[in-house]
């Protein structure tokens, strides 16, 4: 998949609070899909479809272990999102910066015009 492809599946994964919540729990260590269901007030086919939304854009993976479906938490995307997002941090952390500067100057040049 292509970086921009991938990129807006993960963001598009991340825009539901309730896929960031099981993220959350599986950033603990994997768990099974019953137990991540349990704090949701849906049903378990629906946190199904949350799951695979999740899967898609490489964020969860799922095992087989006898009976046992674990989920577990996958971490490239997440950092690929802040790789891309370091690239904005550093425009605004220079922009403000030289908005602070700016604005000191002003300040400088107003205290310099008072008898």
């Amino acid at each position: 998949m292509a970086q921009y492809d991938r990129l807006s599946a993960t963001l598009s994964a991340l825009a539901d609070p309730t896929r960031r919540a099981i993220l959350a729990r599986l950033a603990l260590g994997e768990t099974s899909v019953t137990d991540l269901a349990e704090p949701f007030a849906m049903s378990l086919p629906a946190v199904s479809k949350h799951l695979k939304v999740l899967e898609r854009a490489g964020l969860i993976a799922r095992g087989r272990k006898a009976q046992w479906r674990p989920c577990r938490l996958e971490a490239a995307p997440l950092e690929e999102i802040s790789s891309w997002l370091e690239h904005y941090r550093r425009f605004w952390d220079q922009s403000l910066d030289r908005l602070a500067d700016y604005l000191e100057a002003r300040k400088d040049e107003s205290d310099g015009e008072r008898p």
